[in-house]
């Protein structure tokens, strides 16, 4: 979370009243003549002596001070660089200050990285950004495009009709392109930053895409449609090859059950059930 000498906020360590108050800790340091890094233990239960938070939802954090100036503009424009770059790094901190090393992979997950107040050290990966490809560019792919762009998705989005209205207006895809759905697997990576929807004009194209993704090494591929399409397809994917086991990787009907009408409301349910994948 960055705070910054005026007031504003960006991030967000937990919320509640620890957060408020750890958030006026820090404008009271940053109001000082020189700032200094320092380590605060916050406990989480009302039944501890040391560290209470006053909260009482259980678990225990450990939250770090670091002024940043003018300084640090350096480390701060590498780190921008690598993250547009997508690329990796790692920062380092400990109680001295942070460096950050662009193109740095291994990621040491220290067993015990505090030692005491006095003497503790964290790393964070600036790691790729999670790719998402919608094939069908329709009201629910226009949907899904903004609320799946505001969670830092980079979005491509592919249709192979010309002049689509939905199309036009989607602001949010920072790749649209019309194509042959004949060969699409050409225009998505294998990762496991990769994440496909399929949820074309029709049947038969949805079947066309899918097929050529079940195949690929990727973090989550999905496919929009009734549990009797659904059905029908897998079928006829079973009768050239697929097993059913590779068929049950797919998220299919796509999206968290809701309930969801609206193209906003199956946006949700399938941004829902990929961020679900991200975090497990």
């Amino acid at each position: 979370m960055a705070v910054a000498d005026d007031g504003t906020m960006t991030g967000s360590i937990g919320g509640g009243q620890t957060e408020y108050r750890l958030v006026e800790k820090a404008k009271i340091e940053l109001g000082k003549k020189n700032p200094q890094i320092s380590l605060e233990k916050e406990v989480h239960r009302p039944d501890v002596a040391e560290d209470r938070s006053g909260m009482i939802c259980s678990g225990e954090q450990w939250i770090a001070f670091y002024p940043i100036s003018a300084a640090d503009s350096e480390i701060i424009d590498s780190i921008n660089i690598s993250i547009e770059k997508e690329e990796k790094g790692i920062i380092h901190y400990n109680q001295d200050g942070s460096t950050f090393n662009a193109g740095e992979t291994e990621h040491h997950k220290h067993k015990n990285p505090i030692t005491s107040l006095e003497e503790w050290q964290y790393e964070e990966v600036i790691c790729k950004k999670n790719h998402l490809y919608i094939f069908g560019a329709g009201h629910v792919g226009l949907a899904l495009s903004d609320i799946a762009a505001r969670l830092d998705f980079v979005v491509h989005i592919f249709d192979n009709r010309e002049g689509i209205n939905t199309m036009t207006m989607n602001k949010f895809a920072r790749f649209k392109e019309v194509i042959d759905y004949k060969d699409v697997s050409q225009y998505v990576p294998d990762g496991d930053n990769i994440y496909v929807v399929v949820m074309t004009f029709g049947h038969k194209s949805d079947e066309d895409v899918l097929r050529q993704f079940l195949d690929k090494k990727i973090k989550y591929l999905g496919m929009m449609g009734s549990e009797k399409k659904v059905k029908a397809i897998f079928e006829n994917l079973e009768k050239h090859g697929f097993t059913k086991d590779v068929l049950q990787q797919v998220h299919a009907p796509i999206g968290l059950e809701i309930a969801s009408q609206t193209p906003d409301e199956i946006a949700i349910s399938v941004v829902a059930e990929m961020i679900k994948t991200k975090n497990t």
